[in-house]
């Protein structure tokens, strides 16, 4: 049955250590390790069983939601074509995990979007840029697109069952906590999803485009360098916004903390919004002037840490003059000031050691803030 059914696993084509290899780009941070707190939820899930012809409708209509940081469709026409054939033949194929919205009634692709994806191309006639015609399949479907199969062919496809898994969160109403770790379990079959990429799938919508939008700013991208496959970047524009917003209120984890301010930035008004952007810009336009590459790397590779309390540090001075109407800071004081402060051996202490505790994130981006501060 293996040469018949593709992926028997999840979506998922990389390996873990091209994760692994990704995920770091040159980027240090520890926050990725902090152990999650134990909680208990209560879900409610039921299996459903979709007809083809109606999964295909339901992505048609967008009734299934594919969120746009769910890695691009990566199976090829023939590993399409063949799972197609294993229902054309009645053989079994994976199930897929939906998450229901409570609000809209939609439904968020968990798992199988490549399925999906395989089928909705198929009934549209259209791989990529080509016409979709079976490859690498057995007669009499070799080389036939869907119009081309016999009618009895097209009832079946039409009717063939695939299976889906539903869950909903109904407790705690606080957050959607459960989603991140069910993504993360599913996925840890084949390459793990980011924090981020999660993060980007569970909280779409106004806060994920407007971490893209900063993610595009030019001074931004100067430091960084190119964009990051795994939306290291984004997660880093993302905690800064958080951190800047409301540092004193952190508490561990990391991961939590992001995940809780990306669905209030889905909230916000764009007054707030624009708050965030004008000193973000502010911020990263001043850092990349003065330090000319070097910003954040206390060593060599760029240090989220370090970046997080200089970023908030240079904001809040900024911001002061502003508010205070008098010239901002010039890039030669920023210099001196920066290189003081990684110079100081209580603020290394805070970006070397447990960088994600609640003391450490706190004392480290109150000492920056006095770093830069008149």
């Amino acid at each position: 049955m293996d040469d018949v059914i593709p992926a028997l696993v999840d979506d998922q084509v990389a390996s873990n250590d091209e994760y692994e290899n990704d995920l770091a780009e040159g980027v240090q941070d520890d926050s990725a390790l902090d152990p999650q707190p134990a909680r208990e939820y209560t879900i409610t899930s039921y299996g459903a069983d979709y007809t083809v012809d109606s999964l295909v409708r339901r992505m048609n209509q967008g009734a299934f939601k594919i969120p746009d940081f769910q890695r691009r469709f990566v199976w090829s026409q023939t590993h399409a074509s063949r799972f197609i054939e294993s229902l054309l033949m009645g053989l079994p194929v994976p199930g897929i995990f939906l998450y229901k919205e409570a609000g809209s009634g939609k439904h968020l692709v968990i798992d199988g979007q490549q399925r999906l994806r395989s089928l909705q191309a198929f009934y549209k006639g259209v791989f990529g840029e080509k016409k979709f015609r079976l490859k690498g399949v057995r007669e009499p479907w070799l080389d036939k697109s869907y119009e081309d199969l016999s009618s009895s062919d097209q009832l079946k496809l039409d009717d063939s069952i695939v299976h889906a898994t539903i869950f909903t969160q109904d407790k705690p109403r606080d957050s959607l906590d459960s989603i991140h770790f069910v993504f993360e379990r599913i996925n840890s079959g084949g390459i793990r999803l980011s924090p981020q990429e999660i993060r980007n799938c569970i909280s779409a919508g106004k806060s994920v485009e407007f971490i893209k939008e900063l993610n595009s700013n030019e001074n931004w991208r100067a430091i960084y360098g190119p964009e990051s496959s795994r939306a290291k970047d984004e997660e880093l524009v993302l905690r800064f916004a958080a951190l800047f917003v409301s540092y004193s209120e952190y508490s561990r984890p990391m991961s939590k903390f992001l995940n809780d301010f990306a669905e209030e930035m889905n909230e916000m008004s764009e007054k707030q919004l624009d708050y965030i952007r004008t000193n973000f810009s502010d911020a990263v336009g001043s850092i990349n002037h003065a330090l000319n590459g070097r910003a954040f790397r206390p060593v060599r590779a760029l240090n989220a840490a370090v970046f997080d309390a200089v970023m908030v540090g240079v904001a809040a001075r900024l911001l002061a003059d502003k508010e205070k109407q008098r010239a901002p800071m010039d890039a030669a004081d920023l210099v001196v000031r920066y290189d003081r402060l990684l110079a100081d051996g209580e603020f290394r202490d805070k970006w070397i050691r447990a960088t994600s505790d609640d003391d450490t994130v706190k004392a480290r981006i109150r000492l920056a803030i006095e770093a830069f501060a008149v």
